[in-house]
């Protein structure tokens, strides 16, 4: 269980929650652009876009969760358990592992209108990267400062969706999740007007009020709600640290606390991490479910011509600051 958004004030930004109940020892990873990045069924890319982004390396290849190019494109992978469905190979078409969609549109686009385009001629199959690491189902977020879509690998075929919101969760599909903010139409951050009845003197008796109705709890459909409803209404001064401190604000209302969503006996789906990245300086900032200081990681600051992966291990124990 995860969500992802982006958020716009000078710079745009891009980021998600991992909710999940275990770690993989995922990493900070930075891949230059003349890192070697083969494919299972396509051209091997010996030069391309460098990015930055959460990934578990395996066998000095990538894995990315999420991830933001030197172009300024963004993409995360959520889990779309149930409903994606990969396919074989086809000749006509650009086939693509699932495991490879990531580095693949990061590697070679450079706006969600290459993406588009690219998306035309892609087919993602089912190729497995090991049979230890075996194919995960996801749907995906890919955003620019300019727009954002969903993609979505179902049985009956692949489906992008325009993403006007800006948000992605889980299930159920993305255009399912965009019909049931329908219901949420009446929420405001105003306080509300009297509309029950003119023959009674109701009143607010709180602050907030306007919002009341708006979901609280950590299903996937709740939280594309909420963090909607947040992103949509929040605003922020332009600098960096005031735009950074509010997106990461946006995605901490749908925190996830361990034992609040127990997955199996003595199992609980925690927040892991939470990323931002601005994607017009390259930065990428995190938290870590046991530590809250922001860290960053400038990939403008690394050799973006170089052949080796770079990889930052995620800081997880907590620091706090004595003031007395």
């Amino acid at each position: 269980m995860c969500t992802a958004a982006t958020y716009k004030t000078k710079d745009f930004y891009f980021g998600r929650t991992l909710d999940y109940e275990f770690s993989y020892g995922e990493e900070i990873v930075i891949t230059p652009r003349n890192h070697v990045l083969s494919f299972r069924h396509m051209e091997t890319l010996n030069c391309h876009y460098a990015m930055i982004g959460v990934a578990f390396v395996a066998g000095d290849y990538p894995l990315y969760y999420d991830g933001i190019n030197e172009k300024g494109l963004g993409i995360a992978g959520l889990n779309f358990v149930g409903n994606a469905v990969y396919q074989d190979v086809k000749e006509e078409k650009n086939n693509v592992a699932q495991f490879e969609f990531i580095p693949w549109i990061l590697g070679t686009c450079a706006s969600v209108k290459e993406a588009k385009e690219a998306l035309n001629k892609i087919n993602i199959t089912h190729t497995a990267f090991s049979e230890q690491l075996p194919t995960s189902q996801l749907h995906w977020i890919i955003a620019d400062k300019k727009e954002a879509i969903t993609v979505e690998s179902m049985a009956d075929g692949l489906y992008v969706y325009e993403n006007p919101v800006g948000v992605l969760t889980n299930n159920p599909p993305f255009e399912q999740q965009m019909f049931l903010l329908n219901q949420y139409m009446s929420l405001s951050p105003k306080q509300p007007e009297n509309l029950f009845s003119k023959d009674l003197p109701l009143s607010f008796y709180s602050r907030g009020m306007g919002a009341i109705g708006l979901p609280g709890d950590l299903s996937s459909t709740s939280r594309f709600a909420k963090v909607a409803f947040t992103k949509m209404n929040a605003k922020s001064e332009q600098d960096e640290e005031k735009s950074v401190s509010q997106f990461f604000h946006i995605l901490g209302s749908v925190d996830q606390q361990r034992g609040c969503c127990e997955v199996a006996d003595g199992k609980y789906e925690i927040t892991i991490y939470t990323s931002c990245a601005n994607t017009d300086l390259g930065i990428y900032y995190y938290t870590t479910y046991d530590r809250h200081q922001i860290t960053g990681i400038d990939m403008r600051k690394e050799n973006l011509d170089g052949y080796q992966l770079i990889r930052y291990p995620m800081l997880q124990k907590e620091q706090i600051y004595m003031q007395n």
